[in-house]
């Protein structure tokens, strides 16, 4: 039985969770395996670019989010999958050496229409660097079981 069904997301919580150390290793291996651009994989080049240097690919960002996500909170949850992401901005650069952590804040809470066994959840996820700075901010919902629906979940 999961930990944390609907029921248990009321708007206006919050929960920080995480840590994830990111690596010049990783960063080059992403890069060059889905987002091959120089201010990826080349110090010099990177140095001149708009991030002041080497850093992780937005949607390497997105990746090592959904991992603490994943392993910190969904894995504890009636989590059934997400219709998509509503908005999403890379805010900083993340660069080798930073320590990650995901802040998450409950928007609002709906029980599906159709499927009365469901509700969607909609959450603001921001992921901070180990500076407190927000690097990068994701709005989107996520579907969980409900536990209080004939005993399904």
């Amino acid at each position: 039985m999961p930990r944390l069904t609907f029921e248990d997301f009321k708007p206006g919580t919050a929960m920080t969770y995480g840590r994830y150390a990111v690596t010049l290793d990783e960063i080059r291996a992403y890069a060059s395996e889905y987002d091959p651009q120089p201010m990826h994989l080349d110090a010099v080049a990177a140095q001149r670019s708009l991030l002041g240097g080497l850093a992780a690919s937005g949607w390497h960002s997105c990746c090592m989010m959904m991992r603490m996500l994943t392993d910190s909170f969904l894995i504890n949850t009636s989590c059934m999958g997400a219709p998509g992401v509503d908005e999403v901005r890379w805010l900083k650069p993340v660069y080798p050496g930073d320590v990650l952590t995901v802040r998450h804040t409950v928007l609002s809470s709906k029980v599906s229409q159709s499927k009365p066994d469901r509700g969607f959840v909609s959450f603001h996820f921001e992921m901070l660097n180990q500076n407190g700075d927000v690097v990068l901010d994701q709005r989107n919902a996520i579907m969980f079981g409900l536990r209080d629906h004939g005993g399904q979940a």
